[in-house]
C-alpha cells in the first residue's frame, strides 16, 4: 500500500469529530493524525503532526477562529491542503477562505463519500473549483467591485457637500431627529429642512434615511473618519 494521507480534523463538536474520523479511517489510503477542538489547538497540532490535509471548522471559539488558524498554519506549512467545514455556504465566507489559500470547502452535512473524495482530491492537487464555488467567487468579486464603484461615486458626491451638510449627515447617522439637530446646531427647523433637501438632491434620494442606509452599506462614515485621522 502506498503512503497514507495524513489528516487533521478540527471541529469544536466532538460528535462531528468522531463522524469525520470514522468515515475517513474506513478508507485505507487515509490516516487521521489527530482531532482539535479550537483554532489554538489546531495550530499546535499541525506544527507537531505536519498533516497533509486539514479539515477546518470555521466558527469555533470565535466566528472566524478557523480562518485565523488557517492563515497561521499556511504561513508555516504552505504545502498543507486546507478544506474548510461550514454550516452555510455564505458567499463572502467562501471567498475569504479561498483568498487565504483554502483548496476546497465542505458543508457539515456532506456525505461520507464527499468527505473522503474531498480529502483525496485535495491531497493530489485536483480539488475542483466546482460550479457552485466558481459562482460564489464570481458573485463576491462583483459585489466587491460594485462596492468600490459605489464608494468612489459617493466620495465624489460628498466632495460637493458643505461642512454643514456633512454635520447633518453625521447627526442623522447617530439617530438624531430634525428637532434635535436644530437644537444642537442652534438653527431654525426651516434651515435644517433646506439643508436636508440639498443633501437629497445631490444624492438623488427621497429621504435622509435612504442616504444614511446607502452610506452605511459602503462603510462611508468609517472611510471618512480614517481619512480625517490620516489612516488612508
Amino acid at each position: 500500500m502506498s503512503e497514507q494521507i495524513r489528516v487533521l480534523i478540527v471541529d469544536d463538536m466532538e460528535p462531528l469529530q468522531r463522524r469525520y474520523c470514522k468515515c475517513l479511517t474506513k478508507d485505507e489510503r487515509i490516516t487521521v493524525v489527530g482531532c482539535a477542538g479550537n483554532g489554538y489547538e489546531s495550530v499546535m497540532m499541525a506544527a507537531v503532526s505536519h498533516p497533509d490535509v486539514i479539515l477546518m471548522d470555521i466558527e469555533m471559539e470565535s466566528k472566524w477562529a478557523g480562518l485565523d488558524a488557517t492563515q497561521e498554519i499556511l504561513q508555516e506549512l504552505p504545502n498543507t491542503k486546507m478544506i474548510i467545514l461550514t454550516v452555510s455556504s455564505d458567499d463572502s465566507t467562501v471567498f475569504k477562505a479561498f483568498q487565504l489559500g483554502v483548496v476546497d470547502y465542505l458543508l457539515k452535512d456532506a456525505s461520507s463519500t464527499e468527505v473522503v473524495d474531498a480529502v483525496i482530491d485535495a491531497y493530489h492537487g485536483r480539488s475542483p473549483i466546482r460550479p457552485m464555488i466558481a459562482n460564489k467567487i464570481r458573485r463576491e468579486f462583483k459585489r466587491v467591485k460594485n462596492s468600490e464603484v459605489s464608494l468612489i461615486m459617493t466620495l465624489q458626491i460628498s466632495s460637493q457637500l458643505t461642512n454643514t451638510e456633512m454635520d447633518i449627515l453625521y447627526l442623522s447617522q447617530q439617530g438624531k431627529t430634525r428637532a434635535e439637530i436644530c437644537s444642537i446646531r442652534h438653527v431654525e427647523l426651516t434651515t435644517v429642512k433646506t439643508q436636508i433637501h440639498s443633501i437629497l438632491k445631490k444624492f438623488n434620494k427621497k429621504s435622509i434615511s435612504e442616504v444614511i442606509s446607502m452610506l452605511e452599506q459602503i462603510n462611508f462614515f468609517d472611510v471618512i473618519q480614517r481619512v480625517k485621522q490620516g489612516k488612508v
